[in-house]
């Protein structure tokens, strides 16, 4: 099960994030705001013809603006199926990483892809950092993506080559030998 487990978190990112955006789309309004918490924390229905955090590329031309890239997403999200295969005995901490971002990446893609436009709906209110206000509205594909590129760059920084601490050995691994641990 531990070589499925990146695999499985992507799917429950993906199932999550598509459910939260089919409800928002649901049961609100665009550019409908809904308070949480005031207006630190509220709900508001926007849909991004951009990359991440709105920035936008190219988005009025017919190919650049969706088809270049749900292309480039396609590829990317294939690449970290191979990768995440070819990661199997890294730690599952990495491997986490690895699905969490996945995950995120398949969410926003199925939204590119069907609608041309990604729904984000978490409004944040942030102190007054880089000039800005509110932290740009996002989703939970996109929260995956973040928290999972913050788990791979502590990995990344922290873990020594050789480093076999965290890591859990493959069901094979641990069949061959009955002294190693196991999930």
């Amino acid at each position: 099960m531990s070589i499925l487990r990146p695999y499985v978190i992507a799917l429950t990112i993906v199932l999550i994030d598509q459910i939260s955006k089919w409800m928002v789309k649901s049961w609100m309004i665009i550019h409908d705001s809904i308070p949480l918490i005031g207006s630190t924390v509220q709900l508001t229905y926007i849909e991004n013809p951009g990359m991440a955090f709105g920035i936008r590329f190219f988005e009025s031309h017919p190919f650049w603006g969706r088809w270049f890239f749900s292309v480039v997403s396609i590829v990317a999200s294939i690449g970290l199926v191979w990768y995440i295969y070819q990661a199997r005995k890294e730690t599952i901490l990495y491997r986490t990483s690895l699905g969490l971002i996945l995950g995120g990446a398949v969410g926003n893609l199925i939204d590119r892809v069907l609608f041309g436009r990604v729904v984000d709906f978490m409004d944040v209110d942030i102190p007054d950092v880089f000039g800005m206000h509110r932290w740009p509205v996002f989703n939970v594909a996109d929260s995956a993506v973040v928290v999972g590129m913050i788990i791979m760059t502590f990995f990344v920084i922290f873990h020594k080559p050789g480093d076999q601490e965290g890591q859990i050995p493959l069901e094979s691994e641990t069949a061959a030998n009955p002294g190693s641990g196991s999930e």
